[in-house]
């Protein structure tokens, strides 16, 4: 019974810190959206999110931490809606490489539209110190994930062949988050797909 209880206290302390952790990071995204890296302040995040300083500084150890952590969230938020609706696809029967591409190219424009406050932020803001060296290697990743997506070779035109795929989502995206209405962000993505599916369809040929 002293076990059971020791587990269900630890239960409980353990989702009292993951609600800690995602309340800093809802906060925290909304002002470094508003406000930018530079001008926002430790104060700003901790009087949105309702928690005092010492809750900040013991998650994620200062300001450069949590922006990093609302990154990570934020991509994760991408890979998560893409993955399911590449497995969506594929449970209902789709196997061409480049049709799953596109249904997760779908996915990563409409999430853009739908998180544009910090796609913006990550796009054009400032950050701390390194996260452009952090926002390239994620751009490499994303590359790479393509390419397995797309199953394609490992030759120079077939790195190109991706590199310019993506290149072309990242773009499509840059656009999106500038559209003032949905109508806006619709029109452009179903422009985008469509190109992005002539370059896809070259990894076919």
């Amino acid at each position: 019974m002293q076990g059971s209880g020791q587990s269900q206290g630890s239960a409980w302390q353990w989702s009292r810190t993951a609600d800690t952790r995602q309340t800093l990071i809802a906060a925290a995204g909304e002002v470094f959206a508003q406000r930018g890296f530079a001008e926002c302040s430790v104060a700003d995040v901790v009087e949105r999110a309702g928690l005092g300083v010492g809750s900040l500084y013991h998650h994620y150890g200062g300001k450069s931490e949590l922006f990093l952590a609302v990154w990570e969230d934020h991509q994760a938020a991408y890979e998560e809606r893409a993955a399911t609706a590449v497995a969506v696809a594929r449970r209902a029967g789709t196997t061409s490489p480049a049709e799953l591409f596109l249904v997760g190219a779908r996915a990563y424009l409409e999430t853009t539209w739908e998180r544009r406050a910090l796609a913006r932020l990550f796009l054009d803001g400032d950050g701390p110190p390194g996260f452009f060296l952090v926002r390239s290697r994620r751009r490499n990743d994303w590359v790479r994930q393509n390419a397995v997506l797309l199953a394609v070779g490992t030759g120079p035109a077939d790195r190109l062949l991706v590199s310019i795929l993506t290149a072309a989502m990242g773009e499509a995206g840059r656009q999106i988050i500038g559209c003032e209405t949905e109508e806006q962000a619709v029109a452009v993505t179903e422009s985008a797909l469509v190109i992005i599916r002539r370059l896809a369809d070259l990894t076919e040929s």
